[in-house]
């Protein structure tokens, strides 16, 4: 049986097949289309045609996309949405959406702040106000296509989220999109409302991209694959619930080149560098999965507090154009060719040189015609190829936490214009398949669940408390698609909140197990 990978990035849409050991059997890279669904399918066709395998034999298929991150940032497909907040009194200082921008505002068609909420302990600030949200939904019935609801510390106690949610269907129909914010952010009300807003704005986004890739293979013939989404962190989930989380799917395209580059690599932890043809983004491999962001992370002008990897992002790549400034600077990128690389870059007979000809030039890279670089001088190269590795370099410092030297990865097609002698890092490693790791990356990866909580452990122990959790992550791994039976905690962490009375520590755990 054979898993079919595949990532949709700005420049190319990678395709990859592996076997049942994990081994590469075919892959390739086509040039990203205006409609992402055609490169998809063209991607899909000639992987198939490189490895002459039976397309009945592939049995799952997992696709790596841009599409939820465009939406956000291009405020395009976005629903109509209505956004309940649970928390008043306390909550009515600062209103939902009051810091974004307006165009991406006329998404909400309704919002109320209703009395309800925690405490950081659990305690009720004010009962729910069942009547309030029922009058909300009716006012909104047959006006929005999806639902937000966040709480006052509902990441304590999800309480009336939950008989909301209840409320919201009984109201609006069974079918109705509902966002909770418990299951989408983490502490801090606004950045955690906030994610689950837009992750309420994506439900047509999602509806899209799922059922457009569902219908890519069926029409190149791959019918008995169970198909996934990736995930931002390293992992996948199945279509239902790509459908009802489509913001995790933001970021997801960094974090498949990291376990890539990881699992092509056999390094468990290391700097990760991922050029593609107009940027360079740079990640940390913990233990073979993506160190996550520890700092609120903004999507398009809106503040959010989900999990998202920690990646780095420097506007270079193999399609970024070189320019020389009047007093004899050189500078490289961010304006870059993109997808027209292979029309418009001098060793391809075009006219704007980018930095894939300057590798050309000194040797360090094999591609195009060398001939029709050979009038670019020597040391003029080389000044551009010192600008390329400070602006790398300055990138690994800024993802190392101490001023070791560190191992580095290097993936992606446009990773033949690094030098492979960095400053800061102990050795540079090129692994084989390294072009398609973010493809790879989507192919191998795991199911996860991630639990968050705050517990006191003057009321439940710490070492119970800590158990609980975990057979909730495992649970929630479970629950996303993994066989229970080989999932296994790879993360854990439980830190002193010296703020909060009491014994109060915010525990994290993330399990992670194989398909099932």
């Amino acid at each position: 049986m054979y898993k079919l990978g595949i990532d949709v990035g700005g420049t190319n849409t990678d395709a990859v097949l592996i076997n049942e050991h994990l081994e590469v059997m075919a892959e390739i890279k086509h040039p990203t289309s205006e409609d992402i669904y055609d490169g998809i399918v063209c991607a899909v066709r000639e992987v198939l045609q490189a490895s002459g395998v039976n397309k009945e034999e592939i049995s799952m298929a997992m696709l790596g996309t841009t599409q939820c991150t465009n939406a956000i940032v291009e405020r395009k497909q976005l629903a109509d949405i209505g956004i309940l907040r649970i928390g008043a009194p306390a909550a009515l200082g600062i209103p939902p959406m009051v810091d974004w921008a307006e165009d991406i505002r006329a998404a909400a068609k309704a919002v109320a702040v209703i009395g309800g909420g925690f405490e950081y302990d659990g305690k009720e600030l004010a009962p729910f106000d069942e009547e309030a949200a029922a009058e909300f939904f009716r006012e909104i019935k047959g006006k929005v296509e999806s639902v937000a609801i966040s709480c006052v510390f509902s990441t304590v106690r999800n309480d009336h989220e939950l008989r909301a949610a209840q409320l919201c269907r009984e109201i609006l129909g069974p079918d109705v999109r509902i966002s909770i914010s418990s299951e989408i952010g983490s502490m801090g009300l606004i950045e955690r409302e906030n994610a689950t807003i837009l992750n309420a704005a994506l439900c047509r986004v999602a509806e899209r991209f799922t059922d457009g890739f569902a219908k890519s293979l069926k029409e190149e013939g791959v019918t008995n694959a169970a198909l996934y989404l990736s995930q931002n962190d390293g992992t996948l989930m199945t279509m239902e619930y790509a459908k009802k989380y489509p913001i995790l799917t933001v970021a997801c395209g960094p974090t498949n080149s990291i376990r890539g580059a990881s699992y092509l690599s056999r390094i468990q932890n290391a700097v990760v560098i991922d050029v593609g043809g107009t940027t360079t983004d740079l990640g940390v491999i913990q233990n073979g999965f993506p160190r996550e962001s520890s700092v609120a992370v903004t999507i398009g002008g809106v503040r959010t507090n989900f999990r998202m990897p920690d990646v780095f992002s420097i506007g270079l790549g193999g399609g970024s154009i070189v320019h020389q400034k009047e007093d004899g600077t050189v500078t490289v990128g961010p304006d870059s060719v993109g997808y027209r690389i292979t029309e418009k870059a001098l060793v391809f007979g075009g006219d704007v040189m980018t930095a894939t000809d300057i590798a050309v030039r000194l040797g360090m890279a094999q591609i195009g015609d060398r001939e029709k670089v050979s009038h670019i001088d020597p040391d003029f190269a080389k000044r551009v190829m010192d600008v390329i590795k400070a602006m790398v370099e300055e990138g690994i410092d800024a993802m190392k936490v101490s001023s070791q030297d560190v191992e580095v990865i290097m993936v992606g097609g446009g990773s033949l214009i690094l030098p492979k002698e960095l400053e800061g890092t102990s050795r540079s490693v090129v692994p084989e398949h390294a072009q398609t790791a973010n493809a790879i990356g989507s192919a191998i990866s795991k199911v996860s669940g991630t639990y968050e909580k705050l517990l006191d452990f003057d009321v439940v122990p710490r070492e119970d408390a800590l158990a609980q959790a975990r057979k909730e992550a495992i649970a929630m791994a479970v629950e996303a698609g993994a066989i229970e039976e080989t999932v296994e905690i790879i993360d854990m962490e439980d830190v002193p909140l010296a703020y909060y009375p009491g014994n109060t520590n915010r525990v994290k755990i993330k399990a992670a197990g194989d398909l099932g």
